[in-house]
């Protein structure tokens, strides 16, 4: 176990029918809100409605920002931005998936300071601060509602990139799990393939190999996880699997499961970043390709994780018998598995590579040749 220091300073309020308090926890930051949301499906199902009557009765104010695309991009997050300045708007609230949330969290950085937004994610600069963030996630998938990281993309560039500020934690995050009961499946199985790669990048990629608290911690984590999937894939209905589903997404990536680990590299979500900015296809979806072949690739270089990993989580002996059991527990749940399914072919490979060391110099630990390595065994 590596020397570490952990500090997560966000208010949660978990449970049903808790997106009734969302005018009380922001009145305590401010009397007026930016409210990002991405399509108005949140319209269609009478959230926007609650939430803004929540608002209302809480003497908040609200200027309206939805229209978050699934990969959010920076033109509209710098749209938010002037709303912001405009209407001199002092929180921001996300109600939504991760998308939401990201694009929140950069407006609220962005707002903060007089330079364009988008030097964040290029590391040109730091934010130094950042308007009050809340979230009412209606999506288990991210952790966005408990974390500092925010991923935007540039449509002109093709980019997508990410970054972390301690200033971006949300002040406080309202999950209730009955706003969940209405997401599709296909956006069900995104959430649970992503919440295991949060689970799995550090557990295989820390560089801290001896952490046996962490590695139980992460494979009950993971066990969980299958089991909440086993009961929500045929019953998305099922309430106590959605509340299950919700806190498993929140833990994944509040950073005390990575604690102790050491830095890890994060390959898996670099190359669905760039695979996410190229096909526009949900960042759950990318993994869930990309995941697999990684995990065959790196399982070459160090065995003894992966057949641990066999053993403890998927039940069986051998490294890539754990791993095409994994492989076998998305397809089941009905997520792509090759890049076929994303409608990409081989000649799509160094394409996907290339961009990557765009925004990564060098292609991180995988380099370009290892990188291309990875994506052939997603073919």
């Amino acid at each position: 176990m590596q020397d570490f220091n952990y500090r997560n300073p966000t208010q949660i309020i978990f449970g049903r029918g808790k997106s009734a308090e969302t005018g009380e926890a922001v009145s305590k930051l401010g009397k007026s809100a930016l409210l990002v949301y991405g399509k108005e499906s949140i319209k269609r199902t009478g959230l926007h409605g609650r939430i803004q009557e929540s608002l209302a009765s809480a003497g908040v104010r609200t200027v309206d920002h939805g229209g978050v695309k699934p990969n959010p991009v920076i033109s509209h997050v710098r749209e938010g931005i002037a709303k912001v300045r405009a209407e001199k708007l002092e929180v921001v609230l996300a109600v939504g998936g991760g998308s939401a949330m990201d694009e929140a969290k950069a407006i609220a950085a962005g707002a903060a300071v007089d330079h364009d937004s988008w030097l964040f994610f290029t590391g040109e600069k730091r934010p130094g601060g950042a308007l009050p963030v809340v979230t009412v996630p209606t999506l288990a998938a991210t952790g966005s509602e408990m974390n500092g990281n925010f991923v935007i993309a540039d449509s002109e560039s093709g980019l997508k990139l990410g970054t972390f500020s301690p200033h971006c934690y949300p002040a406080v995050s309202i999950l209730d799990p009955e706003l969940t009961l209405t997401v599709p499946l296909e956006q069900t199985v995104n959430g649970v393939v992503d919440t295991f790669s949060h689970i799995m990048e550090p557990y295989f990629g820390g560089r801290e190999t001896d952490a046996p608290v962490q590695d139980r911690l992460a494979e009950g984590l993971m066990l969980a996880l299958f089991e909440t999937a086993n009961r929500l894939v045929p019953n998305p209905q099922d309430y106590r699997g959605r509340a299950d589903m919700f806190w498993a997404s929140t833990v994944a990536l509040c950073g005390i499961v990575q604690a102790g680990r050491g830095m890890a590299g994060w390959e898996n979500h670099m190359l669905a970043h760039s695979i996410g900015a190229l096909t526009d296809a949900a960042h759950g979806a990318c993994l869930a390709v990309v995941m697999p072949g990684w995990m065959s690739y790196a399982a070459l270089m160090k065995p003894e994780k992966f057949d641990q990993f066999a053993q403890r989580v998927m039940g069986v002996t051998g490294a890539q018998n754990g791993i095409a059991q994994l492989k076998l527990f998305f397809s089941r749940m009905g997520a792509p598995v090759t890049l076929g399914q994303l409608g990409l072919k081989e000649k799509d490979i160094p394409r996907i590579a290339d961009n990557v060391l765009r925004s990564v110099p060098g292609g991180g630990s995988l380099g370009r040749d290892g990188m291309v390595s990875v994506l052939k065994l997603c073919l």
